[in-house]
């Protein structure tokens, strides 16, 4: 039988929280989709609701008190609104973490998702265009103890 699909097993784990972080965790699966209506859902990393386009967006986890929405490239797009709260030293990945009382700017976090996948979108057509650096040419240098004659 054919595993669960992707889908299927981020709406069990949603289910299964039966606390506000299940209000949080479908509240920011709705705002990925309304953001980017083709960014796909994935279970990654032995049971984390991960949601990608050209490339990792985002992970979700619900933690001890919080929800943590981890960007993959979250250092590398901007965040005029201040969304980020954590992880804000790191070199990559950027994080909200979500408590109950928090609000939560729909409209920030959505223009957030979209600089993420137009980062992932630009990455992979950098790399598509590309040109791969030439290599150089080997000089073939005269065998050792071989000796010209004059």
């Amino acid at each position: 039988m054919p595993a669960p699909a992707p889908s299927v097993l981020i709406d069990r784990y949603i289910a299964g929280l039966r606390d506000w972080r299940a209000d949080r965790m479908a509240l920011i699966r709705r705002l990925m989709h309304e953001a980017d209506p083709d960014i796909v859902e994935e279970w990654k990393w032995m049971g984390t609701p991960t949601w990608s386009h050209d490339g990792v967006v985002a992970v979700v986890m619900p933690l001890k008190g919080r929800v943590k929405l981890t960007f993959a490239r979250g250092a590398r797009v901007p965040d005029p609104e201040k969304v980020f709260n954590n992880g804000l030293g790191g070199k990559e990945w950027r994080a909200l973490d979500l408590r109950e009382s928090d609000p939560v700017n729909e409209t920030a976090l959505k223009e957030l998702i979209r600089a993420a996948v137009d980062f992932n979108r630009s990455e992979r057509a950098g790399k598509a265009r590309a040109p791969r650096p030439a290599r150089p040419k080997r000089v073939q240098s005269p065998a050792r103890g071989h000796r010209r004659s004059p």
